[in-house]
């Protein structure tokens, strides 16, 4: 199945705490679901096109860790969590940690992932929950939507091959 949806998260902002995005994929959310927590898949879709995975980790448990590392052009942006909620493949509950940040633990996230499917296709929510509106307005600020909307047109090309 080819990409159908390319470019067409959207990004709301609920509370001044809140970052929403929401994104229908061509595939069912059992594929979505694989592609979105395997670290082998996850190499594939999650730096897009701004750069290389240098490594996907994921220990899928509750209590277990992830780590996504890529090579933007010279330099490494890593990101990190801790997996709060797991409730495959409908509920992913995790921390994010931007470990670029002076003191990154400072601004960690609470993200919840949803997936629901009809007819095939699967509806991705993702609420992106800090602790106060200047930790979220900077993830704003920082490009992650162009950098989103390109890794999740990824995602669904993963998906739709398995």
């Amino acid at each position: 199945m080819p990409t159908t949806t390319k470019g067409t998260a959207k990004v709301t902002l609920p509370t001044d705490l809140q970052i929403l995005i929401t994104r229908e994929f061509n595939a069912p959310k059992e594929l979505v679901w694989r592609a979105y927590t395997t670290p082998e898949l996850v190499k594939r879709w999650w730096a897009g096109e701004k750069g290389a995975m240098v490594s996907a980790e994921i220990d899928l448990r509750v209590g277990g860790g992830w780590r996504y590392v890529m090579d933007a052009g010279g330099f490494e942006v890593a990101f990190r969590g801790v997996y709060r909620e797991i409730a495959a493949p409908d509920r992913l509950v995790n921390t994010e940690v931007f470990e670029g940040l002076p003191d990154p633990d400072a601004h960690t996230g609470l993200i919840t992932v949803t997936f629901t499917e009809t007819d095939g296709r699967t509806h991705m929510s993702m609420l992106c929950e800090y602790d106060d509106q200047e930790t979220r307005d900077a993830v704003i600020a920082s490009g992650m939507e162009s950098g989103l909307q390109d890794s999740l047109d990824h995602l669904e090309t993963v998906a739709t091959s398995l």
